[in-house]
């Protein structure tokens, strides 16, 4: 019987290699092409087209209609806004996504994401395998790497397909994954979203305009937030800590010939069920910094919306939940990343920029994004009467208070202390200049964590 040589090892003694077997055997060529990425620890091709393939049934491509309802729901947001923020317009286009458009286009972020965890546990596989196992598996020792970078594409891949389906926006789950200046909306998952709200269709994708035109504000022109962001994400992924039992059972038990089983091992998760303070305290600031951002765009939304939107008290409360809550796409991500991204404390956040709002105005609210130092911490979402007393009288916000307000337009990037008037209008809309009276206080229950 003639020897058939491992098909990752190198030519056999008849000068037969994996090439020859590729090119007669589209399957494994397939599985090559697979296992040949070296373009880091996760199978980024590999995650696209599970991703795109999963949505690929539901797929259909925005309409000429839905494309013009959306831009121009976007432009009448950009145009509300003025009102009730000092933050200029963040948008430099107006665009609608396709489910598969929006993985497309959000693929660049998520790898920032994703990577510090992923190639901690590729390593942490690796190192798993015993040195007399790694002797005795010979070439299949080398393909472990590929094997995890595989199985993390796949999982991503389902991921990103959950979550093409449910979000609404290139900012929905509160983080900038569209690219810079970018305003987008997925017509499919807003009209997903309106059903059964008894609300006209026009109003609900208003309001969703709304949201995404005030994150790419907020993001726009605080200039260390979103990296800020991503860097919180980025320390706390990296300071996970593995189950090193569950990763040495995964890889004792890796078959390649059974790549469901090695999915479903990964799916199970592999992170440390204990956190240790340090994770804890990273966790805590990043919720916190969600919570901000998402609490700060409610208030502002509520503003622009409360008086123009007879709906806007039920869509706001329909988006807070959904935001709290999450979805099964959220689960998917926390299996994988050991992360939530979820604003517990959003309904704190709010309360706490309203009263901001409530003593200092609407430049006041706003003027505490001016510093990175003046943001409120956990303790202040406790108590956010008490931060709102308490903001202005330290020093460094004092001394920030005589800089010009963030803007386009001042010495230093920022507005001259004129706030939206005369900002650059990308959107096509005529900006109008004022700030408006601070959103009425929560309701009852409001304020409490949600």
């Amino acid at each position: 019987m003639t020897d058939f040589p491992f098909p990752f090892g190198g030519a056999g003694p008849g000068g037969f290699s994996p090439d020859d077997l590729a090119g007669k055997i589209p399957l494994f060529a397939e599985l090559q092409k697979l296992l040949s990425w070296s373009g880091g620890p996760v199978n980024w091709d590999l995650a696209r087209q599970v991703a795109i393939s999963a949505v690929a049934g539901e797929h259909r491509a925005v309409t000429d209609t839905e494309r013009d309802a959306s831009i121009e729901a976007l432009r009448l947001a950009d145009l509300w806004l003025d009102d009730a923020t000092t933050l200029p317009s963040g948008a430099r286009s107006a665009q609608a996504w396709s489910r598969v458009e929006w993985i497309e286009r959000t693929q660049p972020v998520w790898a920032t994401l994703c990577e510090p965890v992923a190639a901690r546990v590729v390593a942490t596989m690796s190192d798993a395998i015993p040195a007399e196992v790694r002797e005795q598996a010979g070439p299949l020792a080398s393909v472990v790497g590929q094997l995890g970078g595989m199985m993390f594409g796949v999982q991503i891949g389902q991921g990103l397909a959950a979550l093409a389906q449910e979000v609404v926006s290139g900012t929905d789950i509160g983080l900038p994954l569209a690219p810079a200046g970018v305003a987008a909306l997925v017509p499919a998952n807003v009209a997903a979203f309106g059903a059964g709200l008894a609300r006209p269709d026009e109003e609900v994708r208003l309001y969703l305009a709304l949201r995404e035109a005030a994150h790419l504000r907020l993001f726009g022109h605080v200039p260390w937030l979103r990296q800020r962001l991503l860097d919180t994400i980025d320390a706390y992924a990296r300071g996970i800590g593995l189950d090193t039992s569950a990763m040495e059972r995964l890889v004792a038990n890796i078959d390649p010939t059974n790549p469901q089983g090695i999915q479903e091992a990964f799916a199970r998760g592999m992170f440390a069920p204990e956190q240790t303070p340090a994770q804890q305290a990273a966790l805590r600031r990043l919720e916190t910094l969600l919570a901000l951002v998402e609490g700060w765009v409610d208030t502002v939304v509520a503003t622009a919306s409360r008086d123009r939107m007879p709906g806007a008290a039920a869509l706001r409360e329909t988006s807070r939940r959904r935001r709290a809550t999450g979805g099964p796409a959220e689960q998917t991500f926390a299996t994988l990343v050991g992360l939530q991204l979820r604003p517990r404390r959003l309904r704190d956040a709010a309360a706490l920029w309203w009263a901001v709002g409530e003593k200092h105005g609407t430049a006041g609210r706003d003027s505490v994004w001016g510093h990175p130092d003046l943001l409120p911490d956990a303790e202040d979402l406790d108590d956010p009467i008490g931060f709102a007393q308490k903001f202005g009288a330290d020093p460094l916000s004092d001394a920030l208070g005589e800089l010009p307000r963030l803007g386009p337009d001042g010495p230093d990037g920022t507005a001259g202390g004129s706030g939206a008037a005369g900002a650059a209008d990308p959107l096509g809309t005529a900006s109008t200049a004022g700030t408006a009276d601070p959103v009425p206080p929560p309701d009852d229950g409001e304020a409490s964590g949600g």
